[in-house]
């Protein structure tokens, strides 16, 4: 599966983040790049030039529409974003990748 998703719990999470700061017309913008010993850094944020330059993959899933440059598109492919809670009362946004030379997929998944 080549699609770039958001999992429900995660979706919610940023809408409402996309409300609280205004940006709730938006779209989400996705992006990876690697560091120099391999490993992958992740970042989202909302996205005021969305598509313009016509150059992005989009996608929409669980009502967030995603934008991401096709440089990050060929390490993002299979992506599944998820939020979750890491320690107690201590959630964050996870990036499930299957291209990430650090990603260990679980045995169940939760969606």
């Amino acid at each position: 599966m080549d699609e770039v998703s958001i999992t429900q719990t995660a979706a919610q999470q940023i809408k409402k983040s996309a409300v609280e700061s205004q940006t709730d017309n938006l779209p989400l913008r996705i992006a990876v790049t690697v560091k120099p010993d391999g490993s992958f850094h992740y970042g989202m944020g909302f996205d005021d030039v969305g598509n313009a330059k016509g150059v992005d993959i989009t996608y929409h899933s669980n009502g967030v529409d995603i934008v991401i440059a096709k440089t990050s598109y060929e390490l993002l492919k299979g992506t599944v974003v998820d939020y979750a809670e890491l320690e107690p009362k201590q959630f964050h946004f996870v990036f499930l990748n299957p291209n990430d030379p650090n990603y260990t997929p679980s045995v169940s998944t939760k969606e």
